[in-house]
């Protein structure tokens, strides 16, 4: 009887083990050039392959929530002028639309193929209404092009690889992870640390770095690699030390400022994509992001969320 129960106890345990690899969620991060120059415009394509090889059932894009009003407290009258217009929009439509949920819903289950018109208008209205950038685009982007999507190179991440990857995998909402609750305060630390490494030998560092990466795309980008080049660890550790001023000898106040700025900035990246991955049902998750985040996503991700698989687009 003993035995049994052993034997009971240990398949019980196998059963549970088991269930618990099978449920563990996965997180891709695949760094992006955000726009690439024209004699490199079909650089995505090689990502969007690997993307689509993948088949995720989520999408993270580095555009900020909704209801994120500290990012759009900065934003409104920030560095982008598509957000300044987009957030004068958003609030230009409170007093004129009225939001239909079971009709969004409905319009969320047909097909791409089976919206009208009225339906693409309708939900990009809806958009607008929750400040939502990111899908707003996608919208936008379908109405233009249709739902097989533009085949001329955009030579951007959008175009080429976010909105075609949604489209190819159904994908009907994309998920905004973005923060720039402190970009503001980045940008002049970074203004600052510039002004500081003119004489303390941090901006020649910083050049060497910047000409180092530079010198070592050029092959890969002549082959239609630049992709796969920037997703290299050693190519995403360079562009995270430039960004992170991780590449600082002589530490300064703007220098220091910057890199807590961006290492936090990540932190609120992290968390954004983390929680919304927890809570959903989606076991295989892209996250496309500018190259320069993706160590710093990567760290943050497994060092707080441990339960998360990460891995990135070269492993």
């Amino acid at each position: 009887m003993k035995t049994i129960l052993i034997s009971i106890i240990v398949i019980s345990m196998s059963v549970i083990t088991v269930n618990a690899q099978m449920e563990q969620k996965e997180v891709l991060i695949i760094g992006t050039m955000h726009t690439v120059p024209k004699i490199v415009k079909h650089s995505y394509k090689p990502i969007l392959k690997r993307a689509k090889k993948y088949s995720p059932l989520a999408i993270y894009v580095e555009s900020p929530q909704g209801n994120d009003s500290l990012s759009w407290s900065y934003l409104k009258n920030g560095w982008s002028k598509n957000y300044q217009a987009f957030y004068q929009l958003s609030d230009s439509i409170k007093n004129i639309f009225n939001p239909d949920l079971e009709k969004y819903n409905a319009i969320l289950e047909k097909s791409f193929q089976d919206m009208s018109a009225a339906d693409l208008d309708f939900m990009i209205s809806s958009f607008i209404y929750q400040r939502d950038n990111a899908n707003y685009e996608f919208y936008n982007y379908i109405k233009k092009h249709g739902y097989t999507g533009v085949k001329k190179p955009t030579r951007h991440e959008d175009g080429d690889l976010t909105f075609k990857l949604a489209l190819a995998e159904n994908i009907k909402l994309l998920k905004s992870m973005d923060d720039q609750q402190t970009n503001g305060e980045y940008h002049a630390a970074w203004s600052k640390c510039s002004k500081e490494g003119q004489s303390n030998g941090n901006n020649a560092i910083n050049i060497k770095l910047n000409k180092k990466e530079y010198n070592a795309a050029i092959i890969p980008a002549l082959f239609r690699g630049l992709g796969k080049h920037t997703n290299k660890r050693k190519s995403l550790e360079r562009l995270h030390n430039l960004s992170s001023f991780n590449y600082v000898r002589t530490a300064t106040k703007g220098c220091t400022d910057g890199k807590r700025y961006w290492n936090e900035r990540n932190m609120r990246m992290a968390n954004n994509i983390a929680n919304q991955v927890i809570a959903s049902n989606s076991a295989r998750n892209i996250v496309i992001v500018g190259a320069s985040h993706v160590i710093g996503l990567e760290k943050e991700l497994k060092r707080n969320y441990p339960s998360l698989k990460v891995v990135l687009y070269e492993e």
